[in-house]
């Protein structure tokens, strides 16, 4: 039996986790001139936990615990920005573990109120520092106890990557297999990475377009990657072709846009169709895919909606 199917056995005894994937994908009709180009996107906010991190999370969590790496005995931890601490709590509670989690204060309460409500324990760390601080206090309290914890660590951890590899890229391409750009933006690198390797393998001359905020802190879920930040393990720079910057400002515009179509999403998805669109108007024609990370109610307390 492939990894591939014990991972789809384990899932089949645990209803809850059914719901996560399999997406659909959405047509976008954006008022700018983009020429012949079609902009497309996966609702990956349709997610269970809101956002596209249930799936590297389950993927994770599941390889962890057939593994033996992961025992009732440990408490899953890991640094978040937010999503993908969401999903921790949710499948953590499903699958009946404890989950503490190391998030910046400026977390939005959305976030921090769905984590708490699944029962999740939060640690938080001075938004002054940057995210990169909440990597450096999850390693610093995994060291004084490692007995206690399965860090999960999905900035290093191969099966994040590997879920969007398995599972979103491919849905992706039986999706619109006529796809000639991916945009995607680098949290963990995971999803930029996993779907780029796949999208890569079906055709090489697919375009992977990475986005890099102009701003930080400016839209959660992304970090910078600029000399003096950690850069994930999990991204694989090699994958991308192009990086653009994004103006944080624009993206949050392209989000009320958005809204007004009846597609409720977050920052980060308006700085990802940003960056599709960016794309578009220099290319002019093709099919460019790109993702809707998360919610726009998880914003709702932040200047987004403002």
């Amino acid at each position: 039996m492939s990894e591939f199917q014990d991972y789809q056995k384990f899932i089949n005894h645990h209803p809850a986790l059914k719901t996560i994937g399999n997406t659909p994908i959405v047509q976008l009709e954006m008022p700018f001139d983009t020429g012949e180009a079609q902009l497309f996107a996966k609702c990956e906010n349709l997610n269970p936990g809101g956002s596209i991190k249930d799936r590297p999370v389950m993927t994770m969590i599941i390889d962890a615990i057939l593994s033996g790496k992961l025992t009732k005995s440990k408490t899953i931890l890991d640094a978040t920005s937010g999503n993908a601490g969401i999903s921790y709590a949710m499948i953590g509670s499903i699958l009946g573990y404890d989950v503490t989690l190391i998030m910046p204060e400026n977390a939005s309460e959305e976030r921090k109120k769905r984590i708490l409500a699944h029962g999740a324990n939060i640690i938080f760390t001075d938004a002054m520092l940057g995210y990169d601080e909440s990597l450096h206090e999850v390693k610093r309290i995994y060291e004084k106890s490692p007995e206690q914890y399965f860090y999960c660590d999905q900035y290093s951890n191969s099966k994040n990557p590997y879920a969007h590899y398995n599972s979103t890229g491919s849905e992706l391409i039986k999706q619109l297999p006529e796809i000639t750009h991916f945009v995607a933006g680098i949290g963990t690198g995971g999803t930029i990475s996993g779907v780029g390797k796949k999208l890569k393998e079906y055709n090489p001359n697919i375009q992977i377009i990475g986005i890099n905020p102009t701003e930080w802190p400016g839209i959660e879920g992304l970090k910078p990657l600029g000399e003096g930040h950690i850069i994930p393990e999990t991204f694989d720079e090699a994958i991308v072709d192009q990086l653009i910057d994004i103006d944080v400002e624009e993206a949050f515009k392209v989000s009320k846009i958005l809204s007004k179509k009846g597609f409720f999403v977050g920052q980060s998805s308006g700085a990802y169709v940003l960056g599709a669109i960016e794309t578009a108007k220099s290319v002019r024609s093709g099919q460019i895919g790109t993702i809707f990370n998360d919610l726009g109610e998880r914003y709702f307390s932040t200047s987004m909606w403002g």
